[in-house]
């Protein structure tokens, strides 16, 4: 009698135990955490190591004693708001920025589209840390989820980092590509260097916010001039520029907003709680107009899934894969494995003539010297008339040298319609233009070449005339 009175006590105990190690709601419709219009002065961690082990046992205990797991969100909002954690905020920048919002539908549905190709990624990263998912949203306030974003003080991309932190986070910067613009990197970097934030200001997430937007040493400073005056030292208290005693409001306040629209009479789109691209490996340089034709993917949406390549190709050195649409990417992979390295990149082919340096040839095709020197394993610069250089070149250009030919070859066998003109000292693509009445552009069109492309005396221009 006494064993069995033991046993029933101890599984009450151990599920009450296991209630209170539950990290999320049960309930999606009802958010973890409702917006308290009360300041905080000393803001704490609330998540942490320890939680995320409590909500690994919470896990557990529920399929040990065959409960229900907790619930699977369909909408990735439910999802995030299930995952708030930082405390609560209420001063004047927080309702200046919900007022803010609140006057923007627009603004906010534009900002919505366009998380909606990347917010799954983040979640699923912000989570896999243990960390607050209002840190997910954070690219809604430095780029309003925009990749491309480029800001004044040459921050880039969906986090904004600057030249000097984006290298220091191993973001590769050059000609062909910005890794502070690669959606799958930059996230890497960008959580990496706020978890070393967070550990840095002992788990206080305002500080370590602050901190992302205006340097570590300007936040350690503030701090470190309240305590000497013994003045609170909490975030709403350090004397701080105004964009970054801005910034965690902002944060904030799109949270609140994210909690519960309708209050502020805004509706979010439901996002669906799945991936939306997927990685392929290409194994070497390719055109993206070639994967696009590929795989059926429009230019435009692979573009914005891969705005981290800032010319028409992959960077020849790598990284070598690029996203696709999560439904493409078991055709797109298979189509890369058996696509020819000759198919790969279009290619002009140029003959070297007298005059000729790379920096020309470069500029005329609007590349660089070390992306010809790659292309025709070059070690040095010099080069010899008479002989051919591969070109890689857009598709636009590729078209347009193409046009050229053609049209060349028509007018030849016609006998009229077109000439060739001959550069001679002081000439310009203008002043050709000018003598011809015809547009800078068009010599540029029916030449392929670029408008500012320095003349190369001798050089011949084709002119077609009416």
């Amino acid at each position: 009698m006494h064993k069995i009175r033991r046993k029933t006590l101890g599984f009450v105990l151990w599920s009450v135990l296991l209630g209170g190690c539950a990290g999320y709601p049960l309930t999606p419709e009802k958010p973890a955490e409702q917006p308290v219009r009360t300041a905080v002065t000393h803001p704490q961690p609330l998540v942490s190591r320890a939680t995320k082990s409590n909500r690994l046992e919470a896990s557990v205990s529920h399929t040990r004693m065959g409960e229900s797991a907790p619930p699977v969100h369909d909408d990735l909002w439910d999802r995030i708001r299930a995952g708030f954690s930082l405390p609560a905020l209420d001063n004047q920048y927080v309702k200046y920025y919900e007022r803010w919002y609140q006057t923007r539908s627009d603004y906010m549905q534009r900002v919505v589209e366009r998380a909606r190709r990347y917010l799954f990624y983040i979640v699923e990263e912000v989570e896999k840390r243990g960390m607050p998912t209002e840190i997910a949203l954070l690219p809604g306030i430095e780029s309003a989820f925009k990749p491309t974003a480029y800001s004044r003080a040459h921050a880039a991309g969906l986090w904004q980092f600057i030249p000097s932190t984006g290298r220091h986070y191993g973001l590769k910067q050059n000609w062909w590509y910005d890794g502070r613009r690669d959606v799958v990197r930059a996230t890497q970097a960008a959580l990496n260097y706020l978890e070393k934030l967070n550990k840095e200001f002992d788990g206080d997430w305002f500080h370590a916010l602050a901190a992302y937007n205006a340097g570590e040493k300007r936040v350690h400073k503030a701090i470190a001039y309240n305590r000497k005056r013994g003045r609170d030292s909490s975030f709403t208290n350090l004397r701080l520029k105004a964009e970054t005693r801005r910034y965690v409001p902002k944060l904030i306040a799109l949270k609140n907003i994210v909690l519960d629209p309708a209050r502020y009479g805004l509706r979010l789109d439901r996002i669906g709680n799945q991936k939306f691209f997927a990685e392929v490996d290409t194994k070497s340089q390719v055109d993206l107009s070639v994967i696009s034709e590929l795989a059926g993917i429009p230019h435009s949406e692979l573009r914005k899934l891969n705005p981290a390549f800032r010319r028409w190709a992959t960077d020849p050195h790598g990284p070598h894969s690029l996203l696709v649409p999560v439904t493409n990417h078991q055709h797109v992979q298979s189509k890369i494995a058996v696509l020819a390295p000759e198919k790969r990149m279009r290619w002009l082919r140029h003959r070297i003539r007298r005059g000729d340096t790379l920096s020309t040839i470069a500029r005329r095709y609007g590349v660089t010297i070390g992306a010809i020197k790659t292309t025709n394993k070059m070690r040095g610069t010099y080069i010899r008339e008479g002989r051919d250089l591969l070109i890689p070149v857009s598709q636009r250009r590729y078209a347009a040298a193409g046009r050229t030919n053609r049209r060349s070859t028509v007018n030849r066998s016609a006998g009229g319609g077109a000439m060739v003109y001959q550069v001679r000292s002081g000439d310009t693509l203008w002043a050709i233009a000018q003598r011809h009445d015809v547009y800078v552009r068009q010599l540029a069109r029916w030449n392929a070449i670029h408008v500012n492309d320095v003349l190369r005396l001798g050089q011949k221009i084709l002119i077609y005339q009416n």
